[in-house]
């Protein structure tokens, strides 16, 4: 570990542990409003369109699983009933129609991701189909990035044959944590074998991009049993990792609440566990992207991070900026020019809505120029670690120190503590700034003061 971050103190990561945003999106998602709806997605969706020859990324929402794991925080519904699957996938289909009839055919698809909920719960002719329609619709890039999040319980080799067929080149497989008794503790047994066959079949068949998603902070977990987790993933050697802080918000998802409260680690033991983390995967010779992703250094993520030009989405980090992301299904959102669109939560109004013809809409947001200007300089922080001053200034013609003083007196704090170090030039995030880049963040968000920041978001370290 680098020693910036071996002499990170304990009680300053205890300190600026708070709810904070993720920064997926700015503004976050609680200020999305009902106001904005399916009649105003409509006209902004013709309106992106017209004569317009940017890229596109898709995000369709799986949202069906086998069984329910009790930490999990996603829009999901647990089914044996394929029937029900049958009918979902029809509906999406649906909306992709409506949606693929306002596009301009000239735009390029450069990104498509399946998320959930389990795409992998799909049979392999569901797969062979939704992504053959999908082809259909939208016009692809030759070399076109699709990944596909994985469940590698009940995955054979002819679902992971289909999603190959089908184009996918990357797989983000859950994994959380290889330790039997955490998996217990979760309702989520899923025994080292079945993710090394995963793997094996994956690369077998020429998906060479493999992400492994770990959480720490989960029941029972152990600085000893979680390190054998990390040094395992590590003889996986996946190209990504995403290691993510356990939001444990009973409030927000009721299932949370068959979790036990007294087996999650102490504050104390879950940042070790954060620490550990970077401590084995830098010593294995991954590039730590910041917040919860690592990568290999010839890796499309890290590559893109020293070229300044990662992005931020709903899916976490990308590499595809500038692509208008269209989002299907349960729950999804959709960001494309000064829109963020989302749909229903419950199935019951998505299928309502989709049957009857009109887009799934529920909430939205249309942003101000003051929401542009704040979103640009918090994504360059979380993608770049750093924001050069004058590169604001000339976009949106206004005097950095002057517009954000707010802001930076804010930020003095993590100056101070070495997280962060300010120039005339430019404000740069440290090495062990990086652990705090959600707080570093905030500084310039607009809206936080106003908002209950306890009830709305996860815990920041």
């Amino acid at each position: 570990m680098p020693p910036e971050f071996s002499s990170v103190d304990l009680s300053l990561l205890k300190k600026y542990d708070k709810p904070g945003p993720r920064y997926t999106s700015y503004p976050t998602a609680p200020l999305f409003s009902s106001e904005y709806d399916a009649k105003r997605f409509e006209v902004d969706l013709i309106t992106n369109n017209d004569e317009n020859r940017s890229p596109l990324s898709l995000y369709f929402h799986i949202p069906f699983c086998d069984t329910l794991c009790y930490f999990c925080g996603c829009t999901t519904i647990v089914t044996s009933e394929r029937g029900r699957i049958q009918k979902y996938l029809g509906l999406l289909k649906k909306e992709v129609s409506k949606t693929a009839f306002y596009m301009n055919k000239q735009r390029p698809v450069v990104q498509m991701h399946w998320g959930g909920g389990t795409p992998s719960y799909l049979s392999p002719a569901e797969i062979d189909d939704l992504a053959t329609f999908v082809r259909r619709k939208f016009r692809f890039e030759e070399n076109a990035e699709f990944s596909v999040e994985i469940d590698p319980r009940g995955l054979t080799f002819n679902h992971m044959r289909a999603f190959r067929s089908g184009g996918v080149n990357r797989i983000s497989i859950g994994v959380q944590d290889f330790d039997e008794r955490v998996q217990r503790a979760v309702h989520r047994i899923q025994p080292e074998r079945l993710t090394r066959n995963a793997i094996d079949w994956a690369r077998t068949i020429g998906i060479e991009s493999i992400n492994i998603d770990l959480i720490y902070g989960l029941p029972l977990q152990t600085l000893e049993s979680f390190q054998k987790t990390l040094d395992k993933v590590v003889t996986l050697s996946p190209n990504r990792i995403a290691v993510f802080n356990f939001a444990y918000v009973p409030w927000m998802k009721p299932h949370q609440k068959l979790l036990h409260p007294e087996d999650l680690p102490s504050a104390e033991t879950k940042l070790q566990l954060l620490k550990s983390t970077i401590d084995t995967f830098i010593a294995a010779g991954y590039v730590y992207i910041g917040m919860d992703h690592f990568a290999k250094p010839d890796d499309e993520m890290a590559v893109a991070q020293r070229r300044k030009q990662l992005h931020r989405n709903f899916q976490g980090y990308s590499t595809h900026a500038g692509a208008d992301l269209y989002a299907f299904g349960l729950s999804s959102i959709s960001h494309f020019g000064p829109v963020y669109a989302q749909n229903y939560k419950s199935m019951r109004e998505y299928e309502g809505a989709v049957h009857n013809g009109h887009f799934a809409t529920s909430l939205g947001y249309r942003m101000g120029r003051d929401d542009q200007i704040r979103k640009y300089v918090i994504m360059r922080l979380m993608c770049d670690l750093e924001v050069i001053k004058e590169d604001v200034e000339d976009r949106y013609n206004v005097l950095f120190d002057e517009y954000f003083d707010g802001a930076l007196t804010g930020l003095q704090q993590y100056i101070d503590a070495g997280l962060v170090r300010h120039t005339i030039e430019k404000i740069t995030v440290t090495e062990s700034g990086r652990l705090f880049l959600r707080n570093i963040a905030m500084c310039f968000d607009a809206y936080l003061k106003s908002m209950k920041k306890e009830n709305v978001f996860s815990r920041t370290v």
